[in-house]
């Protein structure tokens, strides 16, 4: 729906329309879903800089999770090579907490930890049968 109303908002500057005038519009068309004025306001402004595309900008700062490609890709060769390490010394080696160590071994590998081992989540069927 932004992406929308940003298309329009930028379709009304090159028209040639006031900010006013473009905002009015918009709450006309789009009511309470409407972006809010400010927003409008900043977008319209960008668009008179010469701005040309609709999306977001890049944000700075530290990542929503953790649990990266790369961040997989360490944690899988870490294991690969060291089996039986515990998640603290993991997280001592590869700078990154236990609790995403964790979450990547479940959500991401599929694996748990046994007898000090990691491995495969889920069984065979012939390890399933042994089991029985």
């Amino acid at each position: 729906m932004h992406f929308e109303q940003r298309a329009n908002i930028k379709f009304c500057f090159k028209l040639g329309k006031t900010f006013t005038e473009t905002f009015q519009m918009m709450k006309k068309v789009y009511g309470d879903q409407c972006l809010s004025r400010s927003n409008v306001h900043e977008w319209f402004k960008r668009f008179q800089e010469g701005r040309e595309d609709l999306c977001d900008d890049q944000k700075s700062g530290r990542p929503k999770s953790v649990i990266t490609q790369n961040n997989i890709e360490k944690v899988q060769e870490f294991i690969k090579n060291e089996r039986k390490s515990s998640l603290r010394y993991m997280e001592m080696e590869l700078n990154i907490t236990t609790d995403s160590i964790h979450r990547t071994f479940i959500d991401k590998l599929g694996l748990r930890k046994v007898c000090s081992k990691f491995v495969p989540h889920k069984l065979t069927e012939e390890q399933t049968l042994l089991r029985i």
